[in-house]
């Protein structure tokens, strides 16, 4: 939700410009979405709840909040540092060239971050769902405002999911135009058939309001009720290009832009019908453009692939062990190969609808691991990650954090959302192990920057 290209805020939403045909969008969208060739480069978006630092379950004032943005926009990241709706912080890193160049980048501007949140008393948790606090608004801006009225009409998910919510974004090459373990077609699958098995590793949002919600995953849940046209995605057994041309045409739009007042949130108007009729105005590139990003499908493509469906993960450092595995296992040969094979075998399970509404995603974000197939699938694939970090060029540090997350949840059938379910029973939500990150940056004991 942090790309918002086009925001009228600083220029004028209505001037004339070159209206889009239907045919030109599909043409548009074909191109610039999925851009093929080897995969070279890898990122990573990762959004943290912001937090009292020493007593998180207090609400933090908008003011404190916007003091500390402040600051740190004074500071130089080479992440690009953006706000959630609900104050959520997220830093997207650059294109990088090999894993270990994304982690050192990040964990770089992370620890610039925490420094300056410190100072104000503030801190980052990783959380995939704020546990104590209802949705509450700190960007009060146009796209938002229209975001938040158009998912009113789907009920209270859409709040809770723009203010509440955060995660790992892993960003990977869309691959080679030609088929194999590496290709477009191959990957665009696997991202969809994967993603239910990272839901499950790695669920970390067992609770709202302090209440468990019978979801292990409730930040999952959160975009699958949004619903299909909003958050869906298209079927992945059919070509991607155009799946997802079709998809975006076929998506109600989120709002029509205007320059000064309320934007226009129109109801039940696709971007294909706004072709055909041209009303209330003719849409423009500049239209497509924003209306893809206010897409969330749990893989999105925007010329690369954007995996979003992984819970924000506990630790400082507890983000790098997703990044590594979802790198690996798509972009290490041997990898790829063996997590296709290990997937295949759930597809039926995901053939009713697409994802994230289907029954494997759902049994994902309510059950984790403990779902037995999802369970002996995450096994295989983390050893086959853990075979190919070291092709990849990963550290010892990065490897042993992946063992160790693998031995402390994946083996025995756990995630970090076993964790705060087992520290909830008959006591209050503990806040030492929800209590903010700040200082050194650290996990298991050790640097992994290096």
């Amino acid at each position: 939700m942090s790309d918002t290209p086009n925001d009228c805020s600083a220029g004028d939403c209505t001037a004339p410009r070159t209206a889009v045909s239907e045919a030109e969008v599909e043409a548009l969208v074909r191109g610039i979405c999925f851009k093929t060739g080897p995969p070279r480069t890898v990122g990573v978006e990762v959004e943290w709840l912001v937090h009292e630092l020493r007593t998180p379950r207090l609400p933090v004032s908008p003011e404190r909040l916007e003091a500390a943005y402040a600051a740190l926009r004074t500071v130089p990241l080479r992440s690009a540092l953006t706000v959630e709706p609900g104050g959520q912080l997220e830093l997207s890193s650059p294109p990088a060239a090999s894993l270990m160049e994304c982690v050192g980048t990040v964990s770089a501007d992370l620890t610039a971050v925490r420094a300056v949140l410190a100072e104000h008393d503030l801190g980052l948790v990783g959380l995939g769902q704020d546990p104590w606090h209802p949705p509450r608004r700190f960007l009060r801006e146009p796209r938002y405002d229209a975001m938040e009225t158009s998912l009113d009409r789907t009920g209270p998910a859409g709040r809770a999911m723009m203010c509440t919510s955060a995660s790992v974004q892993v960003c990977l090459d869309a691959g080679y135009e030609e088929p194999g373990p590496l290709g477009l077609g191959r990957r665009w699958w696997l991202a969809h058939q994967l993603g239910a098995v990272l839901v499950a590793a790695f669920a970390n949002s067992p609770v709202a309001a302090s209440e468990p919600t019978g979801w292990l995953s409730t930040r999952q849940l959160l975009w699958m009720q949004i619903g299909a046209g909003r958050a869906g995605a298209p079927a992945p057994d059919t070509d991607p290009r155009a799946a997802w041309a079709r998809h975006v045409l076929d998506a109600p739009v989120m709002c029509v832009r205007r320059d000064g007042g309320p934007w226009d949130v129109p109801e039940g108007l696709t971007f294909r019908e706004w072709t055909r009729t041209g009303a209330p105005r003719p849409p423009t590139r500049e239209d497509l453009d924003y209306h893809i990003s206010t897409l969330f499908p749990p893989v999105r493509p925007r010329g690369h692939l954007e995996l979003r469906m992984i819970d924000a993960q506990p630790g400082e450092d507890g983000w790098i062990v997703p990044l590594a595995v979802t790198t690996a296992l798509f972009d290490d040969p041997e990898a790829c190969e063996t997590a296709y094979r290990a997937v295949k075998p759930l597809a039926e399970r995901g053939r009713s609808r697409p994802a994230p509404h289907n029954p494997l995603w759902l049994d994902a974000a309510r059950h984790g691991m403990a779902d037995p197939e999802l369970h002996e699938v995450a096994v295989a694939c983390f050893a086959a990650a853990l075979e190919a970090l070291p092709r990849l060029g990963a550290t010892a540090e990065v490897t042993a954090a992946v063992t160790a997350y693998r031995d402390r949840y994946v083996i025995p059938g756990r995630c970090p959302a076993d964790d705060l379910l087992d520290d909830l029973r008959g006591t209050d939500l503990p806040e030492s192990r929800l209590r903010p990150t700040g200082g050194t940056r650290t996990a298991h004991g050790k640097d992994l920057r290096t």
